[in-house]
């Protein structure tokens, strides 16, 4: 394969799938009094409409790398896309509470099978110049696809219902099959040798967990996950009223665009893991901010603007640390799990440090998690040093 050129074309239809297994989370996410609505007082039974996906991300974030690479990357991705269409159809019936959480569980599988294959596949097919560019591109696919489910996504639910968004979101997933389909007629690379037996499952665990090349994207990952949903759901009532909503409307997209200047220019001159050791260490300064300055919305956005350093260069670390397609697949598998980790686990954390502490514990948690990524690329980066020693 010719690496000395990038598909951009390819890379961006990739990023458009990326943005429909985003929404596999964020339409349920911004559907929920809707749905409480349908489905009456369920209580917690709903609540797991909304954790489901990452509950299963959390115990087969690896073995989606493991069954990804077996499949064949191009082939896992499409077929993950249909089934998340199919579901997307299924549930825009409101079928029994019972089925829709059974369809959330399977969403789950098609959600990892897409974030496992397709940055694997952008980086297979981008120059290495251009990693940083396109894998920057591939890490705004959550905040993208949250804030075109704000902005368009709400006033659909609001005129037609949760069918709707529901169905719609199905048809989009359908329609990015399609056009995989067309852009990548053939893999990229073909399936990797490899079987699912429970012992193959845990050795690869211990393989990724082992190793700091697979495992350092992953384990600096679940810090960032774990803070970045925790701040956006925690700490608005600790902001003004009136600059409130700009400055959590804003919070994600001035990472994205911090992640595409400023953290693309770094990762053409720097290596990937410095940038996030970097980005996590500034992102402690800033949290500091928040806690020396109350009231004020700037410290916010400054910290957005660094974790959106964290962002582009995690992703862009694995095909730096790992040079083929089976290893950055298993890199990506960790990746999935550690941020669903994080993802589940950071908000209630936060929300009890706040409750009982209030902005001092928030900043606990913001010297933990930042701190403790900085920490873990440097130890992991100490640790593949000496294997180059040896």
């Amino acid at each position: 394969m010719d690496r000395t050129t990038t598909a951009f074309a390819k890379v961006i239809g990739l990023w458009a799938a990326g943005m429909g297994a985003a929404a596999q989370f964020g339409k349920v996410s911004v559907a929920y009094t809707y749905l409480a609505e349908i489905y009456g007082n369920t209580g917690a039974a709903l609540g797991f409409a909304v954790s489901l996906v990452g509950s299963v991300g959390i115990v087969f974030g690896v073995v989606a790398g493991l069954v990804v690479a077996r499949t064949g990357f191009r082939r896992a991705l499409i077929w993950a896309l249909l089934l998340g269409a199919v579901l997307s159809g299924v549930q825009a019936l409101l079928p029994p509470l019972w089925l829709f959480l059974v369809s959330r569980a399977a969403e789950g599988a098609s959600h990892l099978a897409i974030v496992v294959a397709a940055p694997t596949l952008i980086a297979q097919i981008s120059a290495e110049r251009h990693r940083g560019l396109t894998l920057s591109l591939w890490s705004t696919f959550f905040g993208v696809a949250f804030s075109l489910l704000v902005w368009l996504g709400l006033p659909l639910l609001r005129t037609h219902g949760v069918p709707a968004l529901f169905a719609a979101h199905g048809v989009y997933m359908a329609a990015m099959a399609g056009l995989i389909l067309i852009l990548l007629p053939r893999d990229v690379v073909g399936p990797q040798p490899g079987t699912l037996s429970p012992r193959a499952i845990l050795a690869e665990h211990v393989e990724i967990y082992r190793s700091p090349y697979l495992s350092a994207a992953g384990l600096g990952w679940v810090f960032y996950a774990g803070s970045y949903v925790a701040i956006l759901t925690i700490m608005p009532p600790f902001v003004p009223e009136a600059i409130r909503a700009a400055t959590f409307a804003a919070f994600p997209l001035v990472g994205i665009a911090s992640s595409m200047t400023l953290g693309v220019w770094l990762l053409r001159r720097v290596p990937a893991v410095r940038v996030v050791r970097a980005g996590f260490v500034a992102a402690l300064l800033a949290s500091v901010a928040i806690v020396a300055l109350p009231g004020a919305g700037w410290p916010y956005l400054l910290l957005s603007a660094v974790l959106g350093l964290v962002q582009g260069a995690s992703f862009t670390a694995i095909p730096q640390l790992n040079a083929g397609a089976r290893g950055q697949a298993q890199a990506n598998g960790a990746m999935a799990q550690m941020g669903n980790v994080g993802t589940t686990f950071g908000t209630p954390v936060l929300a009890a440090l706040v409750l009982g502490l209030g902005l001092t514990g928030f900043l606990i948690f913001a010297a933990t998690l930042f701190a403790g990524g900085a920490l873990v690329h440097t130890v992991t980066a100490a640790r593949r040093a000496r294997v180059v020693k040896a």
